[in-house]
């Protein structure tokens, strides 16, 4: 007798332990909108790492559903000197600008390209100490870090 009572015990412990983690399941907050940065510093891959934001905000529903930031730096950055930008890419930056995107220029490779932020597409803004340091500090924020 004393058997079945240990069991039955046991079997009720379970039960109730299953009621509530499912209970606890169907409580639980949404997950929180990801954060993403992008780091960009190929050239030839400009027009890749555009559409894979693309593609990214389009997977997720748009830009209500994901928080994303582009850091440019290196040979890619000249894509985005607006006077040798093509339409198209023109196009993208100012979508993604009125889409919240954070664009980041690195500072030190303006500086070597000796260009300012007036030489870019509407939207950049300077990563003043460096793209390398905006992305670190984008990833202490709980960005997480995309190199297509």
């Amino acid at each position: 007798m004393h058997r079945r009572s240990i069991l039955w015990g046991t079997l009720s412990a379970i039960g109730a332990a299953f009621a509530t983690s499912r209970a606890n399941a169907t409580t639980e907050a949404p997950p929180q909108k990801l954060k993403v940065v992008y780091h960009l510093d190929d050239l030839g891959k400009v027009n890749f790492v555009i559409g894979s934001i693309q593609n990214h905000l389009d997977g997720v529903g748009g830009p209500g559903n994901v928080t994303i930031a582009l850091v440019v730096h290196g040979q890619a950055l000249k894509a985005f000197h607006s006077a040798a930008a093509n339409p198209d890419l023109s196009k993208h930056v100012g979508q993604f600008t009125r889409d919240g995107i954070e664009l980041a220029a690195c500072g030190n490779t303006m500086k070597s390209q000796n260009i300012g932020l007036k030489d870019l597409l509407p939207g950049f803004v300077a990563a003043e100490r460096g793209g390398v340091v905006r992305l670190a500090e984008l990833q202490s924020q709980g960005y997480l870090y995309l190199r297509p």
